[in-house]
């Protein structure tokens, strides 16, 4: 793969959240409370462009504070993740229901800075960006607003193609709340597939060439722990996937799939997504 991938070292740990990096172009830059380490490995060189596959803040968090030192960079993000850039108080409000009093230690303080309007590229997925070197797919499922890009044989797929802290270490879906969809995003692994890249780049983390093991083996856990989520409770699931990274992953990398994916949050995106179907399945009735 051209360019290279910023390990941002999030509190502290290597290999959670990574920025990838192409002349001059960033694809998620991370939190900002990861933004120093992404300046210092960036030296003197200016990005032109941010990529983003979604709006979470540890994907993009580092976004409004890039702008800000930078004023004319542009900033690509879906059509429904753009409003939330420009005011992001929404958007932080739900974060902090989510992280409560660890969420200034976990994403910065402020966590976003807003994104002045003119600097943002608005996507809807189909689109060749910069010049055509990148492809853009809706890829919505871990998030409505997600998209990947295609660049030269590599698909940047952030959270849709799973979590995958090293060669060795088992692929996983990251389900944390508010709009997690099941069907959208198994819908969204077959058009990542349908691209037949030579690698995905995911942002927890790396890049790996057996894309339709990656693929598959996410699809799998997927279905698997939506129906744990549907048929058991908070403290069985968790405890499932905790044995599910103690089989799956050596001792040095099970903290950094518990950062990157914390199984009391993919529990709450699952939850929320069978209780949102109960309700719209009562209210048709």
């Amino acid at each position: 793969m051209a360019g290279r991938l910023i390990d941002v070292r999030h509190l502290g740990r290597e290999r959670v959240i990574g920025c990838f990096e192409l002349d001059g172009v960033l694809v998620d830059p991370g939190p900002t409370s990861c933004l120093d380490v992404l300046l210092d490995a960036l030296g003197d060189r200016r990005p032109r462009a941010l990529l983003l596959t979604h709006i979470h803040l540890d994907h993009a968090g580092a976004s409004g504070a890039l702008v800000e030192r930078w004023p004319d960079l542009e900033v690509y993000v879906h059509e429904r993740g753009a409003p939330h850039l420009i005011d992001p108080a929404k958007l932080l409000e739900s974060a902090r229901r989510l992280y409560g009093e660890d969420m200034d230690r976990l994403w910065g303080d402020p966590p976003l800075v807003p994104i002045p309007e003119r600097n943002l590229r608005v996507l809807e997925g189909g689109e060749r960006v910069l010049g055509g070197a990148f492809e853009v797919a809706y890829t919505p499922g871990h998030a409505s607003h997600h998209v990947c890009y295609l660049h030269e044989g590599t698909a940047f797929v952030g959270d849709a193609g799973g979590v995958r802290i090293r060669s060795d270490g088992l692929a996983v879906p990251p389900t944390p709340p508010p709009d997690i969809d099941l069907e959208a995003w198994q819908e969204s692994i077959e058009r990542i597939r349908a691209w037949r890249p030579d690698r995905v780049a995911i942002t927890h983390f790396d890049s790996y060439e057996d894309v339709d093991a990656q693929l598959d083996e996410v699809a799998r856990r997927l279905r698997l722990r939506a129906e744990r989520a549907r048929d058991t409770d908070r403290d069985t699931f968790i405890a499932g996937i905790e044995a599910e990274i103690a089989d799956g992953a050596e001792p040095a990398i099970r903290p950094a799939y518990a950062q990157a994916a914390p199984p009391d949050q993919m529990y709450a995106g699952l939850e929320r997504y069978w209780r949102k179907r109960a309700e719209a399945a009562s209210a048709a009735r």
